[in-house]
């Protein structure tokens, strides 16, 4: 096959492009320039995609022996993702940017040029494997479950799925990657993983945000619509925030409060008791599915349910539906007409715990990733049952 090989200048995909020239691919190395200040050099394992990873990745392309680009795809990437996590921030949301990019660029824009140009595929360092199912291609977690990756790459159509290379799927540990990358004589063999938003390198992300949007002071109110006090711009709190809310007053149990959601038309920043963290329905639109699911998605089906990119997936049943008029919230979008509605199984697993509206929810059969979805709405456990919120045993919702 003819390779593009998406090159970030770190270990994973240095042994990506290398284990594709070594099965006998014909491989082009590429590196996606998305910052716009092209000067900016990583801070250790912080941010990427700058110039020091790109000068990582040419160094890599040298050793292997094949061409190598550099795109640049910052503008795409400034609209696609930046300014797409700016708005969903001033919406009241919490996005999720890694899997923007893999959804706009790196699956999106970047398949489509490497199409165009003849490629057969995108090749990248992700921990995702890809199979031949009953009913097409399908996405499957790594065999390490450690270092998993299909969260991120939840949002890959079945389009794209077709065109899609993960050497390192089977391989069982990261610490196997770094041995192969040093016995290749790769220099990135020991180079840190980036991590926080590649774009926020400090990770200051409510620093960041200030300096893009303007803080609108609000009201601070319980479940009621009761003022307890007031916020300098709801934009900084996060749900299942306890810290910096400055109520001034205790609740009248004594115990903490915490951000139960925000609401944007109103500018109110809702609080509450711990236990109404504790969530047994999700639902949102913005879906998609990695392939053809094989069942009708209207009718009730078992799956799991994983909300970010490090949790445990929890068992539960899901369903396509229409949006019912008195469950539709400010957070949903005007045009979404549809939603995928998601109940956790209390019988086999606690409930969410801190569910932020714009999170992505990635549904799973088994090991096979079936599509995501972005959360609109979440809806407090209620029920007979005690339920267990961060060591804590609680009584339940009423």
């Amino acid at each position: 096959m003819k390779i593009l090989a998406a090159m970030s200048g770190g270990v994973d995909s240095a042994v990506a492009a290398a284990r594709a020239v070594e099965a006998g691919h014909e491989v082009v190395g590429v590196h996606l320039a998305l910052s716009r200040m092209p000067g900016t050099l990583r801070t250790g394992s912080r941010g990427c995609c700058t110039i020091e990873d790109s000068m990582d990745a040419r160094r890599v392309a040298g050793l292997l022996d094949i061409p190598f680009y550099v795109w640049d795809f910052s503008e795409r990437f400034k609209e696609d993702v930046v300014d797409d996590f700016i708005s969903e921030y001033a919406a009241g949301r919490t996005p999720n940017p890694c899997l923007r990019c893999n959804e706009k660029i790196k699956f999106a824009a970047l398949l489509d040029k490497a199409i165009a140009l003849g490629f057969d595929a995108v090749a990248t360092g992700h921990y995702a494997t890809v199979v031949d199912g009953p009913n097409g291609r399908e996405m499957h977690r790594a065999s390490a479950w450690a270092k998993d990756q299909s969260y991120v790459l939840g949002v890959l159509t079945a389009e794209q799925l077709a065109h899609c290379y993960f050497p390192l799927g089977d391989t069982p540990s990261k610490d196997l990657i770094r041995a192969e990358a040093a016995e290749r004589g790769i220099q990135v063999a020991q180079k840190p993983d980036s991590h926080d938003i590649c774009f926020i390198p400090d990770g200051d992300t409510r620093g960041w945000l200030d300096e893009r949007l303007d803080r609108v002071p609000g009201e601070i109110v319980d479940e009621s619509g009761k003022v307890l006090g007031e916020h300098d711009g709801a934009l900084g709190y996060t749900v299942g925030q306890r810290r910096g809310l400055a109520i001034g007053h205790p609740a009248d149990d004594g115990k903490p409060r915490y951000v139960l959601s925000i609401r944007p038309v109103s500018n109110q920043v809702v609080v509450g008791p711990k236990d109404q963290l504790a969530i047994s329905r999700i639902a949102g639109g913005r879906y998609s599915l990695t392939g053809e699911p094989g069942f009708d998605l209207a009718e009730t089906f078992a799956c799991e349910v994983q909300i970010r990119a490090h949790a445990d997936p929890v068992p539960a049943t899901a369903t396509l539906r229409p949006i019912l008029d008195e469950e539709r919230t400010e957070l949903h979008r005007a045009e979404a007409t549809h939603e995928i509605v998601v109940d956790i199984d209390l019988e086999h697993a606690e409930p969410l715990i801190g569910v932020a509206p714009g999170q992505s929810a990635v549904l799973y059969i088994g090991t096979r990733v079936l599509g995501q979805f972005t959360i609109d709405r979440a809806v407090p456990f209620s029920g007979d049952a005690s339920v267990n919120v961060g060591g804590e045993v609680l009584e339940s919702v009423v």
